[in-house]
């Protein structure tokens, strides 16, 4: 598997296991209703979760993690 698919599968994961639990959590706490509760989760979701980049580095493929809370980029094992 190539490291560009790889990074789309952790853009995946990341966002479907923040978006479920964004989503159970405004369930439970807000009174949300309708349509309005998804499309708040998936807005929450997206500005939250960490974005994976595969990129080429001296010749090797790499892949790269930036999220909100961290400065810089960090490599993923």
């Amino acid at each position: 598997m190539s490291k560009k698919n790889k990074a789309l599968l952790y853009n995946l994961f990341s966002f479907g296991i923040l978006y479920v639990f964004i989503r159970y959590i405004l369930i439970d706490y807000t009174s949300l209703t309708g349509f309005m509760r998804p499309l708040a989760s998936f807005v929450v979701a997206t500005l939250l979760a960490p974005k994976f980049q595969a990129g080429m580095v001296n010749g090797k493929e790499k892949i790269y993690m930036r999220w909100l809370f961290l400065k810089d980029a960090k490599e993923v094992g």
